[in-house]
């Protein structure tokens, strides 16, 4: 036991600005065995995950139980994490994985990517921001409805890119598609976000 690491109890900050710091402090910990350290990673993470886990399933209950699963399937999973890899893109890849084995076990990921998708549009995505970036709270609630209400096959790669922020290729792997299937999907997807704010306005 190394006798000059805090408790996680003291770890438990108050503000931002440590709130990164205490989580690699967690990080480490838990990566070394501590059980209570990863208790306290998941609970700073554990919000990010539920809603990843919802806006991909479009049901509480699923996303609840997908966020539990999830966490276990990252403490199992912490002896191949790289350190230098930053946490919680890899955390939300997972619950995002999680996510997706729930689809095709209701039969939906069949209709996800149809052998009829055009590859090749490319929309310069990758320099995008997260969709919630700069707007205002009534326009945020707009947005995600909108995406709510979008089919599986562009709901999913929308709320990886977005929301998840990870890059082409991360959702590629994620989706089992080709980079350029995702800058299809996302260019769609955005489209139809369009159509669906649009047919708001009186």
């Amino acid at each position: 036991m190394q006798g000059a690491a805090a408790p996680v109890t003291e770890l438990r900050v108050v503000g931002s600005a440590p709130v990164e710091k205490a989580a690699q402090a967690w990080l480490a910990r838990a990566r070394g065995g501590d059980d209570d350290a990863f208790g306290a990673l998941a609970r700073h993470y554990e919000a990010d995950v539920q809603r990843l886990c919802r806006r991909l399933l479009g049901s509480a209950s699923e996303a609840e139980d997908a966020a539990q699963e999830s966490f276990l399937r990252a403490h199992a999973a912490l002896a191949s994490y790289d350190p230098e890899r930053p946490f919680r893109p890899w955390l939300l890849a997972i619950a995002a994985r999680r996510s997706l084995d729930l689809l095709r076990r209701r039969r939906r990921e069949a209709r996800l990517f149809e052998p009829s998708e055009r590859e090749g549009e490319r929309t310069g995505a990758a320099s995008d921001t997260p969709l919630d970036h700069g707007l205002s709270a009534e326009l945020r609630r707009r947005l995600l409805e909108a995406i709510g209400g979008l089919h599986d096959r562009y709901r999913a790669p929308l709320v990886l890119r977005y929301y998840a922020d990870l890059d082409f290729a991360e959702i590629a792997e994620i989706l089992g598609v080709s980079r350029n299937q995702v800058a299809t999907l996302l260019f769609r997807g955005r489209q139809r976000l369009r159509e669906a704010l649009a047919e708001e306005r009186p």
